[in-house]
């Protein structure tokens, strides 16, 4: 299976918010978080046990990072979703 890269640009203070949606979206296996010069703060292996116990000291780390940062740049590396079965038509 392969892997799907994504970036996105977010400033500081919207960084938790966007983590949190990412990792609700379920497809998501790892978060590295940048500076805009490509330096990585954090890096985050995304399992499918993620719970609360876990969840919480990652957020607040999460939120620690974005406060010293001003833009950040979210790069997420999800699992390649396989392709659609086709539909045949009924005759």
């Amino acid at each position: 299976m392969e892997n799907i890269k994504e970036e996105f640009r977010v400033k500081g203070e919207e960084l938790v918010e966007k983590v949190k949606q990412l990792i609700h979206e379920g497809n998501v296996r790892r978060l590295i978080i940048k500076d805009e010069d490509g330096k990585v703060y954090l890096e985050i292996p995304v399992t499918f046990g993620l719970i609360g116990a876990i969840f919480a000291p990652m957020l607040a780390a999460v939120g620690a990072v974005a406060a010293m940062v001003a833009n950040l740049k979210v790069e997420v590396v999800r699992d390649e979703e396989p392709p659609a079965p086709e539909k045949k038509d009924a005759i």
